[in-house]
Formats: C-alpha cells, sequence, structure tokens
C-alpha cells in the first residue's frame, strides 16, 4: 500500500524520540488521552501477555502492569526503552521496529500501540506484524493520526514562508485500507489542543519528540524572527492557539 511515509528515517526518527525520552511526561497531554481512551476498549479483555509496541517512556506499559497483565514493551528509541526500563514499566524490553517486531508467532494476547504506527513507512506491515505476533482470540489495539492533523501549523508556516513543516499522514481510506484484510473496527475523531501562544505550543511538540520531519529536520526553523512571523499569521480561538489532531482508533479481532 502507498504511504505518504515511504522516506522515513527510522533511525532519525529514533534519535529524536530518545532525545526526548526525559521531558516527553510532562508534555504527552494529548498522548494520555488518547492511551486512556484505547487501554479502556481492551481493559476488559482477558489477555495476560501484553504487547506494549512503541512504549515510550512506558506509561502504558505501567498502566497495563497494574491491571495485571505480563507486559513487554518494544520500542525504536533506545533512549525511550532506557527510560521505561529505569521505571520498571514492563517485565520484558525489546528494541525493535513495529514493521520488524523480534517475536515468534502467537507470542503475546493482546497488542497494544498507541500513536505509534504514524511512523511506520508502510502501515499495512505494520499492522500485520502487530497481528502476527497476536494469539488467536486475541485483539490489537491501535490509534494513530490521519490527514488534517496538526492543519492550523502548517497553514500558519505555509502564510510565513510557503512550507508547510508539518508531517503528513495518511487519509482515513487508507487506515481503512490497511485494516481490511481483518475483522475490525475503526472509529475517528477530532482533539484540539490550546496553547497561549507558539513558544509554548513548539516546546510542547518538542518535548514529545514530534518536532522531527519525515523529511528531516529543518536547521533553523525556530529563529526568534520566524516565530515572530509565525505567531502573527496562527489563527486564534478565544484568544488562544489551537492545534487539532486527527486520532483514529482501531480495533483487530485475531480470529
Amino acid at each position: 500500500m502507498p504511504s505518504v511515509n515511504d522516506a522515513v528515517n527510522k533511525q532519525a526518527v529514533a534519535s529524536a524520540f530518545s532525545r526526548a525520552a526525559d521531558s516527553y511526561d510532562a508534555a504527552a497531554v494529548l498522548q494520555r488521552e488518547v492511551g486512556e481512551r484505547l487501554l479502556g476498549i481492551g481493559a476488559t479483555h482477558p489477555a495476560r501477555q501484553v504487547l506494549d509496541a512503541g512504549c515510550g517512556t512506558g506509561y502504558f506499559s505501567r498502566r497495563w502492569r497494574e491491571l495485571g497483565r505480563q507486559v513487554t514493551a518494544l520500542d525504536l528509541a533506545p533512549g525511550m526503552l532506557a527510560f521505561a526500563r529505569s521505571q520498571q514499566a514492563a517485565q520484558h524490553y525489546l528494541l525493535g521496529d513495529i514493521e520488524h517486531i523480534p517475536l515468534p508467532d502467537a507470542a503475546v494476547d493482546l497488542s497494544f500501540s498507541s500513536l505509534a504506527v504514524q511512523w511506520c513507512s508502510d502501515l499495512a506491515r505494520g499492522l500485520a506484524e502487530l497481528r502476527r505476533v497476536t494469539r488467536p482470540g486475541g485483539l490489537v489495539l491501535f490509534s494513530t493520526l490521519a490527514q488534517g492533523s496538526l492543519h492550523q501549523l502548517g497553514d500558519a508556516w505555509q502564510q510565513v514562508d510557503g512550507e508547510r513543516h508539518v508531517n503528513d499522514f495518511l487519509p482515513l481510506a487508507q487506515i481503512e485500507t490497511a485494516c481490511a484484510p481483518y475483522r475490525h473496527r475503526m472509529e475517528a475523531c477530532w482533539q484540539t489542543l490550546h496553547y497561549p501562544d507558539v513558544m509554548t505550543l513548539m516546546r510542547s511538540l518538542k518535548g514529545i519528540g514530534a518536532t522531527h520531519l519525515h523529511q528531516g529536520r529543518d536547521a533553523g526553523l525556530l529563529s526568534r524572527r520566524r516565530l515572530t512571523a509565525l505567531q502573527a499569521a496562527y489563527p486564534r480561538q478565544r484568544g488562544e492557539l489551537p492545534l487539532s489532531y486527527h486520532v483514529v482508533y482501531g480495533v483487530i479481532y485475531c480470529d
């Protein structure tokens, strides 16, 4: 399946998120909201072995452990995995890529991946791997971002210099296509955060490692002059700066 992420530099993504390990949890407001909703979808499933794929700091690995599950935490970023280990977030830790999960077939009862598969070069492959390592009768739970996410920021940058400087995300139809081989359900919604100014907004994105662009980082993007121009171009909502995410929640049933 074609992807907008064909040029994803996985090493650069891993480095960006490793750098953000210490600041991530303080900035990850949306990530916690989305992850809690996704966890709630599968919390009543009788899974004993859970894979947290794209575990980050291990926040949701710990949440699954609190529910009495045996958790394997997987992440592409060594810094994130080391942080998760330091927090004793899981029972097992794996450094690896969701598109090439270093586990045998049918290794876990439930695979959970919240706001991580948007970094896959090929979403269909990532979902196939999550399905492969999940036993019959289990679930794959994932959340991701769809086309339109961060549109206010992209529109404002477009006014500043003619470039959007935000990542492109897959259209809903392509996400649905990636799920089509399996019995599944999918829902999408918009979630909007608000910030007092551009500097706070950009620091929040940096804090979660999300300033890495699929096509590479832009040196000098955040100079004072450019931030002033971005502040002037940014749309306002009741005096604040909105930043919207098009969030997709998916459940794949492993029949």
